[in-house]
């Protein structure tokens, strides 16, 4: 028998909402496309063992340096860049029980883009004294300190916060 999936309702999300991830994947997914790594929006999922259990997660924005470890439209691999644009409905989803699951899983780099404040939070894995993973807050970047915005892991790959944030 399966494991039980848990669902989320996840109402009809504002455009600008998706525009955030389309100008996120349009824009760096035509740099990195011919390398090794991948640019996804929201329509791919990721699953991970965490003991007995599966979890499944779908990010809003990943970069994918793994294509071997995929069936379908779910990778079974950990991405190295994860991005969740900001809703009423999953900011709590989103700071706690997601960015918990990726820290667990050692993703690299964690952004949080608040579309409504234009703000986008940088979140960066590191290590304790006992190997221990978690993410300290690398950067906030808005309107003040916009030039600053940058992807830490990937830093050949440019995107500028009137891109980011384009709502037109």
């Amino acid at each position: 028998m399966p494991p039980a999936i848990q669902v989320y309702d996840m109402a009809g999300a504002y455009i600008e909402h998706s525009m955030v991830i389309s100008n996120f994947v349009i824009k760096v997914g035509s740099q990195i496309r011919d390398g090794l790594c991948r640019v996804f929006s929201d329509n791919v999922q990721y699953k991970w063992y965490m003991g007995d259990e599966e979890k499944t997660v779908i990010p809003d924005v990943s970069i994918n340096c793994g294509f071997k470890n995929r069936r379908g439209n779910s990778f079974y691999n950990c991405p190295r860049f994860v991005m969740e644009v900001l809703s009423p409905s999953t900011e709590k989803y989103d700071r706690s029980e997601k960015m918990e699951l990726y820290r667990q899983q050692e993703i690299d780099e964690y952004w949080l883009a608040d579309w409504q404040r234009k703000r986008v939070e940088i979140y960066v894995l590191d290590y304790d004294e006992n190997k221990k993973p978690y993410y300290h807050l690398f950067n906030i970047i808005s309107e003040t300190n916009k030039e600053e915005l940058g992807i830490i892991h990937f830093p050949n790959l440019k995107i500028t916060f009137e891109e980011l944030f384009n709502f037109e």
